[in-house]
């Protein structure tokens, strides 16, 4: 069997499950590399090259107990549509299509409901902008507070859907962020605003680096702590 680049091999593990694995190349790699794709709930097993592919999916064979342990492992996925409850800030929130309107509208009372009328069908990608909305005005007015705190100006703020990692600043001053950061409690997400602005300064993680980092938020190990604690909670919600 010849496999190629972008390629899905089904794996079966010592009970019998399958687990499905992705083949990609990446010529920046010093060694094999298997890691999981959260989003797709398969494996992913990198190469150096396209020759090194054969020797990247028995990398992968030789290690499908741990994938199948590690997949099991993950939360279960939160489907952005009608009735399905996410965290919007912290806090609970029930999606609903019922009321006027055509646009997602968010209510407080008597609990935190997303209005979204309209086709059930589009709702998921409808919330998603309503949440990539929120969450680049949300992290723009800590950028501006965190800014101004240390004496730096960001060029530009975006929000991605980012697996890796929160944020990152470029050396140009443009800041990128999750816009999954919205449904964190706001201190996680003012957190990670001031990391990046802190970047700003200092392009390391360095101790004068932490040290502009606990100007803004004096909590940030609390905060750090909950986002590895509960990040993968929030890469679990998808729109489809």
């Amino acid at each position: 069997m010849i496999i190629d680049k972008g390629d899905k091999m089904a794996l079966r593990t010592k009970s019998g499950e399958t687990v499905n694995v992705r083949f990609e190349i990446n010529p920046k790699a010093r060694r094999l590399i298997l890691r999981l794709d959260e989003r797709n709930r398969e494996a992913v097993a990198v190469a150096p090259s396209k020759k090194k592919i054969g020797e990247a999916a028995a990398f992968a064979r030789d290690r499908i107990d741990w994938i199948a342990e590690h997949l099991q492992a993950l939360p279960a996925q939160t489907l952005l549509q009608p009735g399905a409850q996410f965290m919007l800030r912290g806090e609970p929130c029930e999606i609903t299509t019922e009321g006027p309107g055509r646009t997602p509208k968010l209510e407080v009372e008597p609990r935190l409901t997303l209005r979204v009328p309209g086709d059930a069908e589009t709702t998921g990608k409808r919330v998603e902008r309503y949440l990539r909305k929120a969450a680049k005005s949300d992290l723009s007015d800590s950028v501006i507070e965190y800014c101004e705190t240390l004496g730096v100006e960001a060029r530009r703020v975006t929000v991605k859907d980012t697996r890796s990692r929160w944020g990152s600043c470029t050396s140009d001053g443009r800041l990128a962020f999750s816009w999954r950061l919205i449904m964190a409690p706001p201190p996680v997400l003012q957190y990670v605003a001031a990391h990046e602005c802190a970047h700003l300064l200092e392009m390391n993680h360095s101790p004068a680096f932490w040290a502009h980092v606990e100007t803004c938020r004096p909590e940030w190990r609390k905060e750090r702590a909950w986002l590895r604690n509960n990040g993968r909670e929030l890469h679990a919600v998808t729109a489809d």
